[in-house]
């Protein structure tokens, strides 16, 4: 997406693909039907996914945290788009001189305080924030009793869901359930906590939503369906690994309910 928030041609023309290798899946057995056979659990990324422009004041907990408990000191840039917490934070403890065995032992201290200072700086509303069309697609979700929505994000748990109920969302993700950075470091290991926590939901009946790379690439190493919204810090063409990429959650609602949410064919 460009900085004005207008897809660029090359990224229409990656929609144009993705989406065409969508509409060929439709005729494989069994991939687009899991509709059929006892329900769908929607695993949803936040940041960048469902939220857009709510991460200052977290990056901002997460560095103070790393302050108050390791002494670090040194605050350079990282990657973190679609990363967990705790790997960015480990990097960025790591150019303060902290060992990766110092801040092992210090990381359950690192989590509760990166929660209590979010709590702190939590702006008092993020309905802004919302990315289009993801409060209307919950909406329409949350009353189709074969859905279940669930979240798979690298924020710590504590932050994830103030970040939500902040924004009008909480009501949507049950507590107990999703995965989240405070889980596992690896964001490879949280779908699997998720459907876990889901009741063992099996990875046929499963689908992931994000927008980024790091996002598709834990859904295939579960083994999970991931549709893509380029309404993050990637465009379209940079997300083609996913199963299907959409413009924003307004083209991602319409997808779903015609097609892998529609009614079953008598």
């Amino acid at each position: 997406m460009t900085s004005s928030g207008v897809f660029s041609a090359q990224t229409d023309i990656s929609l144009s693909a993705c989406n065409a290798a969508l509409d060929e899946s439709r005729n494989a057995p069994g991939r687009w039907r899991s509709r059929q056979n006892g329900g769908v659990l929607i695993l949803f990324d936040i940041d960048g996914t469902l939220l857009l422009r709510a991460s200052r004041e977290h990056a901002e907990a997460l560095r103070e945290a790393l302050g108050v408990v390791y002494g670090a000191r040194v605050f350079g840039r990282v990657p973190a788009a679609g990363r967990t917490d705790t790997a960015i934070a480990r990097d960025i403890a790591a150019l303060s001189g902290v060992s990766a065995e110092r801040f092992d032992s210090g990381l359950a201290e690192f989590i509760a305080s990166c929660g209590e200072l979010y709590a702190r700086r939590a702006p008092p509303t993020l309905g802004d924030r919302v990315a289009p069309g993801m409060l209307e697609l919950l909406e329409v979700l949350e009353g189709r009793p074969e859905v279940t929505c669930s979240l798979v994000t690298g924020n710590y748990e504590a932050v994830a869901r103030l970040k939500l109920e902040r924004a009008g969302l909480g009501r949507f993700f049950a507590a107990g359930q999703g995965a989240f950075g405070s889980d596992s470091e690896s964001r490879d290991l949280l779908p699997a906590i998720a459907r876990e926590r889901a009741g063992a939901w099996p990875r046929e009946r499963t689908l992931l939503v994000g927008d980024t790379p790091l996002d598709v690439a834990c859904a295939r190493a579960d083994g999970i369906r991931v549709l893509a919204v380029a309404t993050g810090n990637y465009e379209a063409r940079e997300l083609a690994e996913a199963d299907a990429v959409f413009a924003d959650g307004f083209e991602l609602a319409r997808v779903l309910l015609e097609d892998e949410l529609a009614p079953s064919p008598s």
